[in-house]
């Protein structure tokens, strides 16, 4: 087998090969490890009920992040500084929010246990394979279900329902209920709100057992 370097040369790569080298900044990766090892020291280990302590963690970083607003211990935001919280967002366990472009989550959006949102990829038809970067936003009342995850650059509008474990790879409309991968809609979503976000009395169909 030949020799690492006399193989690299023979290719014509060098050591600062696209595929190989950082894609963020040197600031930005040491930022990053600062928050890490605060997330790792101050936030994971936090009791479940101290939710105004990781939302403190996370306004220290740079987030905007509104009353009342429940990230789970075990949930992980990439870049604190990228994200837009309003008030009442619930971030369940195992919750990744990875955002080197700004994220924003509005009002009362529900993020369930093990969800994924995806603001980055890399151009694969590019021999330089270039970071992509999107700008994401989750409208209000949205709710992302358990492992469901959200591709980058998707848009989902006020009130609609991505499923168990489904994937979005394209905007998701309002007060629309969507499952599979990719995401299909499946049906409406009875309105919960009225346009000026005044709750609605809204007799359900869904059919469980109460909790206790």
């Amino acid at each position: 087998m030949a020799r690492l370097p006399d193989y690299r040369a023979q290719e014509g790569l060098d050591n600062a090969d696209a595929y190989t080298r950082p894609s963020f900044s040197l600031i930005n990766r040491v930022v990053r490890l600062v928050w890490n090892i605060t997330w790792l020291v101050l936030y994971r280990p936090s009791p479940r009920t101290m939710h105004r302590w990781r939302a403190l963690l996370l306004r220290c970083f740079g987030a905007t992040v509104g009353p009342d607003c429940h990230f789970y211990p075990s949930s992980r935001v990439w870049a604190p500084w990228n994200l837009i919280c309003e008030d009442h967002v619930a971030a369940g366990d195992g919750v990744e929010i990875y955002n080197p472009s700004p994220i924003q989550l509005d009002s009362h959006v529900i993020l369930s246990q093990g969800s994924y949102l995806c603001g980055a990829t890399h151009d694969s038809d590019d021999p330089a394979f270039p970071l992509l970067s999107y700008r994401m936003h989750i409208h209000r009342y949205a709710w992302i279900c358990a492992r469901a995850c959200v591709a980058p650059g998707v848009t989902v509008g006020e009130g609609a329902v991505l499923g168990l474990a489904s994937v979005a790879t394209r905007d998701l409309s309002p007060w629309t209920v969507y499952s599979g991968h990719p995401a299909v809609p499946i049906r409406e979503r009875n309105r919960t709100i009225d346009e000026a976000g005044r709750p609605l009395p809204v007799e359900s169909e869904a059919r469980g057992v109460p909790a206790d």
